[in-house]
């Protein structure tokens, strides 16, 4: 974009460039814009009782005016940014023709501009062109703009393209970026190398070396162990559930009172971006629109992003044949070195709006509330308070013996056992979705570990090193249960490899953990971590105990002491009867009371972990960064779903449009929509 002829007329500058002249405004004259509104009613494009109510909303609320016009469909996004340009009296650029200087944006850091949504075109003789989405905070970047780049001058450019520009120069930046912008001391790129992988691999042929050997001894210290971490398990698991009971009756009450206009106790409401990852997921790409259009959460403060993976193609065509609304747009990940959902995450981070940033899996279907809750409690609560987690259930639990099964261990889990930890002061793992976290503390911590398979517990342990706050909400999002036994193994095989890799990272220096978490928390991650991989390696020890009742003699019988023996007898029947208790609590906290008969069977489901376990133990050596994809769709309907009388307003629909996708290439998936700036 070399410049042919540059004129200045007062505030404004006219430059040549090779096709086109563009007229773009001085620093001075962007200050003095009529208000937005104002503007809009004195042209006749919209009606003065459409600015009402728009001002109505942004009353209450972190919208921009335009925003609010828009979603309301009161003016269209040409019409606002046509707009917006005669109220700057600045030309509004076509970034699909233009490659901006990477070297200029290098300057202001790509990751700043997509935050702030402007993008350094290319300089034009004394003056450097910055088109922004957002011209009534221009001013406000003057300062920063002018010691980086001099004399500045401003254009207008939608935030789809600024984005799409950006991704077109700096991609490969910001998905370098993506793959390590968790610290190397917290993340497992830097620990599970290949020499760490032979020296594990090594261990592991050495202990089973020595079991052949002296395989008594072996068994004895191998039972040894399982008991004793059974036993702090089940210890751990009773004082959670003491805490849970203690707390009915509580809770919080609920923020959610019913409709947009009658929430006066929430303060102004911020913008919530929804990260969505998506990987071969043609078969719920359409139901997942529909569910998330029932969000009861101001469309205007809404920023749905769908993350799909650039090699992707059936997601992305599936995308491209539904209309997206305009608070909704795909990011595309470029490839890289691995493919995984934290590295997928870290990306879409940058491109994301909100103050809050939400996860939520492509099965997902969230409480329409939810958003209100979560904003409402991040409102109330102190900036210690950086994650809350909601609760998860299934809306397939009836299918098979194995969905039943899994939905009662979900039921334990999010409505007892991590309640319950929370309120003893332990460190939370979290869960992959439903997960709310305030963006400063996100980023400053260096989003997820882009190559854990569990980077969401990662990041719960990692949250508390840094003295932030996990909190439990109360709100659901149905999920999918995996109803498959293959399936369900692989799933649960990728969970415990990074329940694995997740205490190596962070056992690689105990007493920095210790000095960070605390006596306290830091047993708790032992027993969380490694505790539960214990109990699935060794299960077989522990079911081996169950030969007594049949009147057979078990193997320790000769070298243990009688009463030691039967100890660990009424251990392990003792943990039986806490784990049917939990099942039993949970379904009742959940409300499906009557699947208690199915609460004894969860004896012959936990054997299905030990097989999981095994093949994590080998993924760890030979695959630790292996993503084992889980798919969905197989059984996709939430309850009470009437996905054919939903339907996404004309009005709230934008042109389709990949907002990380090249200008220059081909577009495969849509998204919607710009961000407009309004003023007011």
């Amino acid at each position: 974009m070399a410049v042919q002829s540059e004129q200045v007329t007062g505030d404004t500058t006219v430059v040549s460039l090779p096709e086109r002249t563009l007229r773009v405004v001085g620093t001075t004259q962007a200050n003095r814009p009529k208000l937005l509104g104002e503007h809009l009613v004195e042209t006749g494009q919209i009606e003065p009782g459409d600015l009402a109510k728009a001002l109505a909303i942004q009353a209450r609320s972190e919208a921009r005016i335009g925003d609010i016009l828009a979603t309301m469909g009161a003016i269209s996004d040409e019409e606002l940014f046509e707009t917006l340009s005669d109220q700057y009296a600045a030309d509004l650029i076509d970034l699909t023709g233009i490659t901006p200087d990477a070297a200029l944006i290098d300057r202001y850091g790509a990751a700043n501009c997509l935050r702030d949504a402007v993008i350094p075109v290319q300089q034009a003789g004394h003056l450097t062109v910055i088109a922004t989405a957002r011209p009534d905070q221009f001013a406000d970047k003057l300062e920063t703009l002018n010691a980086l780049f001099g004399p500045v001058a401003l254009a207008l450019a939608p935030e789809d393209q600024i984005a799409a520009a950006l991704a077109k120069v700096r991609r490969h930046v910001l998905a370098r970026n993506a793959q390590t912008k968790t610290p190397a001391h917290y993340s497992c790129r830097s620990l599970i190398g290949m020499r760490s992988r032979m020296m594990m691999a090594l261990s592991l042929a050495l202990m089973f070396t020595a079991a052949i050997i002296w395989p008594q001894t072996a068994f004895l210290i191998l039972c040894g162990w399982a008991i004793f971490t059974l036993a702090i398990t089940v210890a751990i698991k009773v004082m959670a559930t003491a805490m849970t009971l203690r707390s009915l009756g509580t809770d919080r009450p609920s923020p959610f009172l019913g409709a947009r206009d009658k929430i006066t106790s929430i303060a102004r409401l911020p913008t919530v971006s929804i990260m969505v990852p998506l990987f071969r997921e043609q078969a719920v790409a359409k139901t997942l629109l529909k569910r998330l259009a029932r969000i009861a959460y101001p469309k205007e403060l809404l920023d749905i992003c769908l993350v799909v993976e650039a090699d992707d193609t059936t997601t992305r065509d599936a995308i491209a044949k539904t209309r997206l609304p305009r608070w909704t747009r795909v990011v595309t990940v470029p490839e890289g070195e691995i493919q995984t959902k934290p590295r997928a995450l870290n990306y879409a981070l940058d491109f994301c709006r909100g103050d809050i940033i939400g996860v939520w899996d492509a099965e997902d279907a969230p409480a329409a509330d939810q958003l209100h809750r979560v904003v409402q409690r991040f409102q109330e609560s102190g900036p210690d308070l950086a994650c809350l987690q909601g609760q998860l259930d299934f809306y397939n639990p009836r299918i098979n013996w194995l969905s039943r099964c899994f939905t009662i261990e979900y039921a334990s889990w999010f409505r007892v056992l991590l309640p319950g930890m929370e309120q003893l002061g332990l460190a939370i793992p979290l869960g992959g979705t439903t997960l709310f976290f305030r963006r400063e503390v996100l980023e400053e911590l260096g989003g997820w570990d882009a190559h854990n398979v569990t980077e969401d517990a990662d990041l719960g342990i990692r949250l508390a090193r840094q003295g932030y706050r996990t909190e439990m909400i109360e709100t659901t999002t149905q999920e999918e249960a995996n109803c498959k036994t293959l399936p369900w193994i692989k799933q649960r095989s990728r969970w415990l490899k990074g329940y694995a890799m997740t205490w190596a990272v962070h056992m690689r220096d105990p007493v920095a953990l210790w000095r960070d978490l605390g006596p306290w928390q830091f047993f708790g991650v032992q027993v969380v971590f490694l505790g539960t991989l214990s109990q699935f390696l060794l299960a077989p020890l522990l079911w081996s105990f169950w030969i007594t009742l049949f009147g057979l003699s078990h193997p320790v019988v000769d070298i243990l002491p009688t009463a030691v023996f039967w100890t660990c007898i009424t251990v392990f029947v003792v943990a039986e009867l806490v784990n049917l208790a939990i099942g039993t609590l949970g379904l009742a906290r959940s409300g499906r009371q009557q699947m208690l008969c199915w609460v004894p069977f969860m004896h012959f489901y936990f054997p299905l972990g030990a097989i999981a376990s095994y093949k994590a133990l080998w993924e760890v050596v030979v695959a630790p960064f292996y993503w084992d994809k889980t798919m969905h769709g197989l059984h996709d309907e939430a309850p009470n779903e009437q996905p054919d009388t939903v339907d996404i307003p004309e009005q709230a629909v934008a042109p389709l449009r990949d907002v990380s996708a090249p200008p220059s290439e081909p577009v495969v998936s849509p998204a919607a929509s710009i961000e407009q700036a309004a003023t007011g």
